[in-house]
């Protein structure tokens, strides 16, 4: 059965047994409701008032259920999206999202503890700066090879706060749509090679 065939299915059903929402009778205007009593209260009339005003409550609770239905629907994705930030933000690998210029949009916990780095301290600046010296050709590497397109990967250095270095694999793609970079960073156990 059709979507449009059930919904309206389902709002006569309610109607029949009384179900259906109160909002139809307050939303309908004066006027028509005057209209309605007019044509009713006239013989010749009354059976075309009487089916109008049928149409009239089945469109209202088509409309109430269409809108409870969104209101279900935007629910369920506002949830989602929380769920998924949650995941995002507390995962155990460092994400990055960098824009086409290579400027910080968003990171997550983890990656701020990689880099050693805290807060909005970072918000718009260029990746490479929380990268050793030595890591940032590697990592320009990766941004030209994202532009053909596909997935890269390298391997950088970061300093940590006592001048240490801390061996780290970013893996890159493109984001859906191009306009940015997403980057997994990961610690490397064990010596890496720049």
């Amino acid at each position: 059965m059709p979507k449009y065939n059930k919904l309206r299915a389902d709002a006569e059903r309610r109607l029949k047994e009384g179900t259906a929402p109160i909002a139809g009778v307050s939303a309908a205007g004066t006027d028509a409701l005057a209209l309605l009593y007019h044509l009713a209260s006239n013989s010749d009339s009354a059976s075309d008032a009487l089916k109008l005003l049928h149409e009239l409550q089945v469109n209202q609770v088509e409309l109430d259920l269409q809108h409870e239905q969104l209101e279900a629907n935007e629910h369920e994705v506002t949830q989602a999206l929380a769920r998924y930030r949650d995941f995002y933000h507390s995962a155990p690998i460092g994400y990055f999202i960098v824009d086409l210029d290579g400027k910080i949009v968003e990171w997550n916990q983890a990656g701020a503890r990689l880099l050693e780095i805290e807060g909005d301290e970072v918000s718009s600046l260029p990746f490479v700066s929380l990268l050793a010296d030595q890591s940032r050709p590697a990592l320009n590497g990766l941004l030209k090879a994202l532009n053909s397109g596909g997935e890269a990967s390298c391997e950088v250095h970061s300093s940590t706060n006592d001048g240490a270095l801390r061996p780290l694999r970013i893996a890159a793609a493109p984001a859906p749509g191009g306009s940015a970079v997403l980057m997994v960073i990961s610690e490397i156990e064990g010596p890496a090679a720049i």
